[in-house]
């Protein structure tokens, strides 16, 4: 277990480093820069050239490379070209609220995603096995953005039960739990389906498993027979597959929060392009990047600590 997981944290460390890469030469790939953002069309050469002068825009690619890899390694992440302030300042403003909206969605997917794949796996081919899975496939197949509007539409809009955006909850968001319903509602919509059809597999494949066919024999109670038995193995393909929700919830939460204005990542990313504020993109870039690879290397460690057999199978 201990070489697996140095392996993988190794695997992670490089991940990462390969990110930071990408990340940098895709921003600088960006058409046009801060300075010309700054100017408008009637501004004279010199005076954009002037400016990305004092930006240091006009600096060799590798040397704005090192300085940002070594500010990375430091804990610095650059000065906002645009506000003039630390880069980290706009991701402390803007993280909590995603996190806030990620977590609160974790938190109600986890359970409701196993009750209800362990309730479908456990009467496969029943009646409720094929409701459930007839409405988690129509509701895996609308886009966020689709599902979003027509819940606005209709109690926002139409019953005037909910707040249809944020406008007006900077600062004070935490105290209106009203706020998150919607956008947890949509984001719950699709990796709720996708978690528990992964759940709902694996438990169907574990009760005709010979460990459980012969725990079965051996007169182990139901409960525990799906306690001890059926639900550690299922769990395995459902760990793996909320690593992968995980990075879905991440495009998710950037689409919510557009569609209900929530001054989170997504904004701050979205102005940060507009404005060519290329310090901001590649630090929130490389942040919404480096969950995406944590969360692959926590799922694989827990796999592996509940399913010490999945090694073998890598």
């Amino acid at each position: 277990m201990l070489r697996f997981a140095l392996r993988r944290c190794g695997w992670t460390l490089v991940q990462l480093a390969a990110l930071s890469v990408i990340v940098f030469l895709l921003t600088d790939l960006l058409p046009g820069d801060a300075a010309t953002v700054d100017f408008n069309e009637q501004a004279g050469l010199g005076q954009v050239a002037q400016l990305r002068e004092q930006m240091g825009l006009d600096r060799p690619l590798a040397e704005r490379f090192a300085d940002w890899a070594h500010g990375l390694l430091t804990g610095d992440l650059g000065t906002s070209l645009v506000g003039g302030g630390p880069v980290g300042e706009v991701l402390s403003s803007s993280v909590p609220v995603t996190a806030a909206l990620a977590a609160v969605t974790v938190v109600l997917l986890v359970p409701l995603a196993v009750a209800l794949g362990l309730l479908t796996g456990l009467r496969a081919g029943s009646r409720a096995d094929r409701v459930v899975s007839a409405v988690t496939l129509a509701l895996t197949s609308v886009p966020d953005f689709v599902l979003a509007l027509l819940l606005v539409g209709v109690f926002s809009l139409r019953l005037g039960w909910l707040p249809s955006t944020w406008i007006g909850a900077d600062g004070v968001w935490w105290r209106r739990p009203e706020l998150f319903v919607l956008p947890v509602a949509v984001l719950l919509a699709r990796t709720v389906c996708v978690l528990s059809r992964q759940i709902r597999a694996g438990t169907v494949i574990a009760l005709h498993s010979g460990y459980t066919v012969q725990a079965r024999r051996l007169g182990v109670p139901p409960a525990r027979l799906v306690l001890r038995h059926v639900l550690p193995n299922a769990a395995v393909p459902g760990i793996q597959e909320l690593a992968r929700t995980g990075d879905q919830l991440l495009g998710g939460v950037l689409v919510v929060e557009a569609v209900f204005a929530v001054p989170g990542t997504a904004t701050a990313l979205v102005a940060a392009v507009q404005n060519r504020d290329v310090p901001t993109v590649q630090a929130l870039t490389l942040a919404l990047a480096a969950v995406a690879c944590l969360l692959n290397l926590a799922a694989d460690l827990v796999g592996q600590r509940l399913a010490p057999r999945t090694e073998v199978l890598r």
